[in-house]
């Protein structure tokens, strides 16, 4: 147990309580992300069927596909980050280590995109899950990028393989 003074008033607080809070964070939004991973993955291969399936696709078509798919992708990856980032805000809020939700949005998006510029500052006592938040925002990030590459290469390869010449 360690003690803390704030505005006047002695606070315990016990150190594990930020790793608690900060890994069961990140495995609840780590399992969050996989799950609408997963969702994308099963659209996007759902999409790049019926696609194989229309052989009379012009390359434009198919080009205009592979863009589009990549900007709705971006976008639903940022909306699950966004929704991730809100998570840890009303954990911030709830645990008193932010005053307004404002505030813990703005920290917790600030953080989750290892940005760190918003000049907020956690409690004292909750610092430990700043760090964790922004090494759960490396790690989700780093998913994200991963999924987009591999959607990129399978339409790519359909574009390849259905409209340039063999050789």
């Amino acid at each position: 147990m360690s003690v803390y003074i704030k505005k006047g008033r002695t606070e315990e607080f016990e150190p594990l309580e930020n790793w608690t809070w900060g890994l069961s964070l990140i495995a609840l939004t780590m399992a969050i992300h996989a799950t609408g991973i997963a969702f994308l993955a099963f659209a996007a291969a759902t999409i790049r069927v019926r696609i194989e399936n229309l052989n009379r696709l012009s390359l434009g078509h198919v080009f205009a596909i592979m863009i589009g798919m990549i900007g709705v992708v971006g976008l639903l990856l940022a909306a699950l980050h966004g929704i991730e980032a809100v998570l840890w805000a009303a954990a911030y809020w709830w645990l008193g280590a932010l005053n307004s939700p404002g505030e813990a949005i703005l920290y917790s998006v600030d953080s989750i995109s290892t940005r760190g510029a918003s000049g907020l500052m956690l409690e004292r006592h909750w610092r430990m899950m700043g760090a964790l938040e922004a090494t759960d925002g490396m790690l989700l990030f780093g998913i994200s990028t991963a999924f987009i590459f591999t959607v990129m290469q399978a339409y790519w390869a359909l574009m390849i393989r259905t409209h340039l010449p063999a050789g």
